[in-house]
């Protein structure tokens, strides 16, 4: 771990191995602002007019991988998380701190452990309620990912007709989606969503998967990130633990955790492990996914 200047913030921390780092902003956040493979490519998008900036009075995406609470509401979800954050080291990593949210009473924690040998990184998500009263929400975790990959989103377990006569699952569709979009394609097992910068149309899908993980391939690069699901909970957006957003600038990979009452005082936690990899091929369809992911992920 190193204390480092980043992107126009002076104050940003690199957490890394022999294969991978990670640069956290100490300046706003919590953010991660970027993650790859030493040397290469971020996997992560950074919007360039943004960087550096502190102090604004609007919310901005800056890029990278955030935590939010759910439900999305406009006035709620998009505090400006613009000011300097706390950072403590853990073994093998940090914790970042956000001071409590005057407008929500939230407070935003995560912590980032790198494994000391592997392409692997494993997250704590959490947040605190600062409030004297009760608060329903759900942990959020975002990944903004650079343009121009595919991710994968997996389906519920799937069965013949003969032993499946009730549904047994549900997508999640926002109204400005629209499955007409090529961007989309729908296999038994999986949906690909693929990221084009020529298509600007936002597109969004989400769904309850218990196997909970998120894949996105980029230039022979694979990211994963695995959650940690709780059955039987309640899911937000209609029961989503997945989700997948793209517009003509990104693709977001999201992770929730169930919805949960939080007493004054209290907090709940959402986790993620991150893995990168080398020399794996965008998948086009079910089969690829099987033969070059889906060993990966188990």
């Amino acid at each position: 771990m190193e204390r480092i200047e980043y992107a126009g913030w002076k104050n940003c921390y690199r957490l890394a191995n022999k294969q991978i780092e990670l640069i956290i902003t100490a300046d706003v956040g919590p953010r991660v602002i970027r993650f790859g493979f030493i040397g290469a490519e971020n996997e992560f998008k950074q919007f360039s007019e943004q960087l550096g900036r502190t102090g604004d009075d609007t919310w901005l995406i800056y890029g990278g991988h955030r935590l939010w609470h759910a439900p999305e509401d406009m006035t709620r979800t998009y505090y400006p998380d613009n000011q300097r954050v706390k950072v403590k080291e853990i073994k093998n990593g940090l914790r970042v701190i956000q001071d409590t949210e005057p407008t929500t009473g939230l407070q935003k924690v995560i912590e980032l452990r790198i494994d000391t040998g592997s392409a692997k990184v494993l997250l704590n998500h959490k947040l605190i309620n600062n409030n004297l009263w009760p608060v329903n929400t759900a942990v959020w975790a975002l990944s903004v990912m650079a343009p121009g990959g595919t991710a994968v989103l997996p389906l519920p377990a799937r069965g013949p007709h003969s032993e499946n006569f009730l549904p047994t699952s549900r997508l999640s569709i926002w109204p400005y989606t629209d499955f007409s979009d090529p961007r989309w394609s729908f296999g038994k097992k999986y949906i690909l969503l693929t990221q084009d910068k020529h298509k600007s149309t936002p597109q969004k899908l989400g769904l309850l998967a218990p196997d909970g993980w998120l894949a996105y391939a980029r230039a022979d690069h694979l990211f994963t990130k695995k959650m940690s699901y709780q059955e039987n909970a309640s899911y937000p957006d209609l029961g989503c633990n997945l989700e997948v957003y793209t517009d003509g600038e990104i693709l977001e990979l999201e992770t929730l955790g169930p919805l949960q009452n939080v007493e004054p005082g209290g907090a709940i936690e959402h986790h993620e492990e991150w893995k990168l990899y080398k020399d794996v091929p965008v998948p086009q369809n079910d089969k690829d996914v099987i033969k070059d992911i889906l060993p990966k992920i188990i």
